[in-house]
C-alpha cells in the first residue's frame, strides 16, 4: 500500500526524526529525546523506564505520564525493586498527576515483578499481555521502544489520521489497523518508531479537537485536488 510509505515521507518532511521514546536524566530530570540515534535504551533501567511509561502514559497525556516518571525518579523509585518496595500511599502520591493513581500503581507492581522475572531476557507479545495491565498498545510500546522489535503501535491518532485519509473506515479493530502497517512496510524498528512518533506529532496538531482534521494538509499532500 503505496500511500502509507507516502504519508511517512511526508510527515517525516514535515517534522524529522523525532528521538522517541524520550528518557529521563536522573541527575535534571529533565526528558531526553534523541533524534537519529536508534541505539536507545541501553541498560536494563533504561528499559524499565520505557515500561512504566508506557504504562503511565494510558488514557492520559504523555506530559503528565513523565510527570509522574520526574516523580518516581525524584524519590529514587523507578526501578522494579523500587516500586515493589514502595509504601502504597508514596507510590499512589507520585502517581496521581497521571490520573487512575491506585489502578496503575497495582500496573506498575505488576510490570515489576515481570520484569525481574525476565531476568534480562526479551519477553514476547503473548508474555506481556498475560501480565495485568498491560494491553495491546501498551505491549507493542514495550516492544518497540523497550526492545527494539519491529511491532507497530496503533494508538488514537493512528485511526483518526488512517480514517481521514480514506485508507481505512474508522471502526476495523486494533489488530486490523497493525496488520495493516505490518503487512506493507518493511519489519524495521526504526522506521516503526519514527512512523509512530511522527503520527503522534501529527496527531497532536491536527487531531485532538472535536473536529479531526481540520487543517491537516495530508489529504493535499497525498491526493492533490482530485480527493482520490
Amino acid at each position: 500500500m503505496k500511500v502509507l510509505r507516502d504519508i511517512y515521507s511526508v510527515l517525516m518532511e514535515l517534522y524529522g526524526p523525532q528521538g522517541w521514546w524520550p528518557l529521563l536524566d536522573r541527575d535534571t530530570l529533565k526528558l531526553r529525546y534523541h533524534p537519529g540515534d536508534y541505539t536507545l535504551p541501553s541498560s536494563e533501567r533504561e528499559i524499565f523506564e520505557v515500561m512504566a511509561g508506557a504504562i503511565l502514559t494510558q488514557n492520559t497525556s504523555w506530559d503528565s505520564a513523565a510527570a509522574a516518571l520526574r516523580n518516581l525518579a525524584s524519590m529514587n523509585v523507578l526501578e522494579p525493586e523500587g516500586i515493589l518496595a514502595a509504601e502504597d500511599d508514596e507510590l499512589e502520591g507520585a502517581l496521581r498527576c497521571a490520573g487512575f493513581y491506585r489502578q496503575k500503581a497495582s500496573y506498575l507492581r505488576e510490570i515489576s515483578e515481570f520484569f525481574i522475572s525476565l531476568e534480562g531476557a526479551t519477553p514476547s507479545r503473548k508474555e506481556l499481555l498475560g501480565v495485568r495491565g498491560v494491553g495491546y498498545e501498551t505491549a507493542d510500546s514495550i516492544l518497540l521502544y523497550g526492545y527494539r522489535k519491529p511491532e507497530f503501535v496503533v494508538d488514537a491518532y493512528t485511526r483518526r489520521i488512517l480514517s481521514h485519509t480514506g485508507i481505512i473506515g474508522g471502526d476495523e479493530g486494533y489488530s486490523v489497523i497493525k496488520e495493516i502497517f505490518e503487512e506493507n512496510l518493511e519489519p524495521d524498528f526504526r522506521v516503526f518508531q519514527e512512523y509512530h512518533a511522527l503520527i503522534v506529532r501529527h496527531g497532536k496538531l491536527y487531531y485532538r479537537g472535536r473536529v479531526h482534521g481540520e487543517g491537516d494538509p495530508l489529504p493535499q499532500r497525498l491526493y492533490g485536488d482530485s480527493g482520490d
